[in-house]
């Protein structure tokens, strides 16, 4: 009886023993982190969206004036381009980001459009209501960004 005991305790420990072997270590994946020419072709670009960030209270006043030919003319120039610079950066986003920065600039689209269509009807309150929700993408927009120095 003692022996059966040693034996099935030593086919105990050799089946443990090749069920730890043949089980997988545990890959931890790193996270996703900018190379160096997505934070350049970034780099490029943020500039020109901060420039217009910066800027934005002139479109306010300008709503406020209800120099309505002057709204449109910075919706569709500054406001336009800074949309654009957005668009250009999306790609170099990771790919957890990509889809927000996406909707961010499609509402960033629709918020310039509503404040076009309250220019048209020369509807100050829509105009401001919308140009504070642009505002608003814009610095969420921001808030997707990696750290251009180099540090993702």
């Amino acid at each position: 009886m003692m022996r059966h005991r040693s034996i099935f305790s030593l086919l105990l420990v050799l089946l443990a023993t090749f069920l730890i072997s043949c089980g997988s270590p545990s890959v931890t994946v790193a996270p996703p982190t900018y190379t160096a020419t997505q934070l350049e072709r970034i780099g490029e670009y943020v500039p020109k969206i901060q420039t217009v960030r910066d800027r934005a209270g002139e479109l306010k006043t300008l709503i406020n004036k209800k120099d309505w030919i002057d709204v449109n003319n910075f919706i569709h120039g500054p406001m336009t381009e800074a949309r654009s610079s957005m668009t250009y950066i999306i790609p170099n986003l990771l790919p957890n980001d990509q889809k927000t920065a996406r909707q961010i600039n499609r509402d960033l689209l629709n918020d310039l459009v509503k404040i076009d269509q309250a220019a048209v009807d020369s509807n100050t309150q829509s105009a401001l209501s919308n140009y504070q929700a642009a505002i608003q993408d814009i610095d969420k927009f921001f808030q997707l960004l990696p750290d251009t120095n180099g540090e993702a």
